[in-house]
């Protein structure tokens, strides 16, 4: 592993350890699973995108008709 230095807010920061203090979580695993999250997500939009006018030419204009179209 490698280490990261992030300047934060001095209130982001206090809201951070007052969350790793009720998680009884290491600063360093919340941040991390953030990271992941965040990552995951970003992701996901990309592949949305990227996908998307497919769909569209398909007839898959929002969400319910992708749920109608696989249930």
């Amino acid at each position: 592993m490698t280490n990261l230095t992030v300047r934060i807010p001095e209130a982001l920061q206090k809201e951070l350890q007052d969350l790793c203090k009720r998680q009884q979580r290491p600063l360093s695993d919340v941040v991390r699973d953030s990271l992941r999250r965040y990552l995951a997500t970003e992701r996901f939009k990309a592949l949305r995108r990227t996908t998307l006018p497919f769909a569209e030419a398909q007839g898959y204009l929002t969400d319910d008709d992708v749920f109608e179209a696989i249930s």
